[in-house]
């Protein structure tokens, strides 16, 4: 027979586990987004200096967090390719702050000076992505 102070622990134990259940659902909420641009042929040291000069601080400004960015080691992608990840709190989140984004004047003034010598993007690719229940990050 299971005595009261038993069953209040198994009690307390399942309450626990369903908020402990919850709070990973709620961080687990948020999603993440690779993003790949593709410069025409001599371009990427320019995309590289917009990001690293004037995009980053927009994206924090709408709050989109930047997670990595990269450029491929293969020879046919590494001078014309740059990638990265970032964190939206929700699918509908990544929406409303890119749509905030692209109607900054800031990122407006930015991207017309940046090509101001052509256009440095040909193509962006944008994938959302959920982390597993194994996913060191979520």
């Amino acid at each position: 027979m299971i005595n009261l102070r038993t069953g209040a622990a198994i009690a307390l134990s399942f309450a626990a586990g369903c908020f402990v259940t919850s709070r990973i659902q709620a961080q687990s909420a948020r999603v993440f987004e690779l993003r790949t641009y593709h410069a025409p042929a001599g371009k990427l040291p320019d995309l590289e200096a917009r990001f690293r000069d004037h995009t980053l601080t927009i994206f924090k400004k709408h709050n989109m967090t930047s997670i990595g960015y990269w450029i491929p080691q293969d020879p046919e992608r590494h001078d014309n390719t740059l990638i990265y990840i970032l964190a939206h709190e929700s699918r509908e989140s990544a929406r409303k702050n890119w749509g905030e984004f692209a109607r900054d004047p800031e990122w407006q003034a930015v991207s017309k000076a940046s090509e101001a010598n052509g256009k440095i993007v040909d193509k962006v690719e944008s994938v959302f992505m959920d982390p597993l229940d194994f996913s060191p990050m979520k």
